[in-house]
């Protein structure tokens, strides 16, 4: 009905038939934001549906398991515990300010790289539903970040434990290293205080910067299949490079034109650091840094561009690379 609709608009406009089937065209083409933001629409007002499938996910994988999803708490447990204790003791820092620092890292960084990795592998994985139900695609990037969502929540298990056992230290002025190379006193941590509020907000915005991750790079790899392992060795390689289990004030200290002082600034250059900070400062008393939100911001505004105009011109044709 729509096409004699614009015949008729094209017969009765002085602009001639040549703008209604320009505007016929455009309607109809796939690559269009139109399409691109109904997709993203579509797939929240169907959050029933990719609520219940991340949760499937968990519940399928641990399904013949006794305790079932509390072995994900109880592997992050034993990996902060084994590795807090040892960098502690190589790095001689206080293992009771050194461990809650140690357990937030690996609980973001779990998130952050499981969103990444299993990102590459968000329209791959769900094949089958992609090719014989009809469905936006972001349900599927839905899916993905709120299962790493739910692993999140279960890791939040540990950080209690912790913050229960090294409260008292936490909770007063602490410096994580005394004496920087140059002598100086090491940078001074404020402590625990309201301030440990502000990791929510944090949260959520390495939330919304997991979903451009899986679009964009769920895509991607989907055209080109050799990106999830080389992602996957990137990932390892930033791993080391993040302060994880090493702080900055390791770094801190060197003279402009050293080595170390190199490395500070490359370090300062990981992405992963600035989203790593801004959740991990808030809930062990660490030092604020507005620059890392700052960067956090710019990070998120291009990643959903390159996300959205990827959604705009490759949305249609997933279906067919999968």
């Amino acid at each position: 009905m729509a096409v004699p609709a614009l015949a008729r608009r094209g017969a009765d406009d002085p602009s001639g038939p040549q703008d209604a089937a320009a505007e016929a065209l455009h309607a109809s083409s796939p690559r269009s934001w139109r399409r691109a933001f109904a997709d993203i629409t579509a797939a929240i007002d169907q959050r029933e549906l990719w609520g219940h499938l991340g949760w499937q996910d968990i519940k399928q994988r641990y399904r013949r398991s006794t305790i079932g999803p509390l072995w994900i708490t109880i592997s992050m447990a034993v990996t902060a515990a084994a590795l807090g204790g040892l960098y502690s003791q190589l790095f001689d820092q206080p293992i009771g300010t050194f461990m809650p620092y140690v357990t937030v890292g690996f609980m973001i960084w779990y998130f952050i790289s499981a969103c990444v990795l299993e990102g590459t592998e968000t329209f791959i994985a769900n094949e089958g539903l992609i090719r014989f139900l009809p469905a936006p695609l972001m349900i599927y990037v839905f899916r993905t970040v709120w299962r790493q969502v739910l692993f999140f929540a279960h890791n939040v298990v540990v950080y209690v434990i912790v913050l229960a056992i090294f409260f008292p230290q936490i909770s007063e002025p602490y410096r994580m290293v005394k004496t920087l190379s140059n002598g100086l006193p090491g940078i001074l941590s404020p402590g625990l205080s309201w301030w440990a509020l502000l990791a929510i907000p944090a949260f959520v915005v390495i939330v919304i910067n997991g979903l451009w991750v899986c679009l964009l790079f769920g895509i991607i790899a989907t055209r080109f299949r050799d990106i999830p392992p080389v992602i996957s060795s990137f990932m390892q390689l930033f791993f080391t490079m993040t302060p994880i289990i090493w702080t900055p004030d390791l770094l801190a200290g060197g003279e402009p034109g050293s080595a170390k002082y190199v490395v500070a600034q490359l370090a300062k250059l990981n992405p992963f650091y600035h989203f790593i900070e801004i959740f991990r400062a808030p809930l062990v008393g660490g030092v604020q840094s507005w620059t890392h939100w700052a960067v956090v911001g710019v990070i998120t505004v291009i990643g959903w561009t390159l996300a959205l105009v990827a959604l705009r011109n490759y949305r249609s044709r997933v279906a067919y690379w999968v």
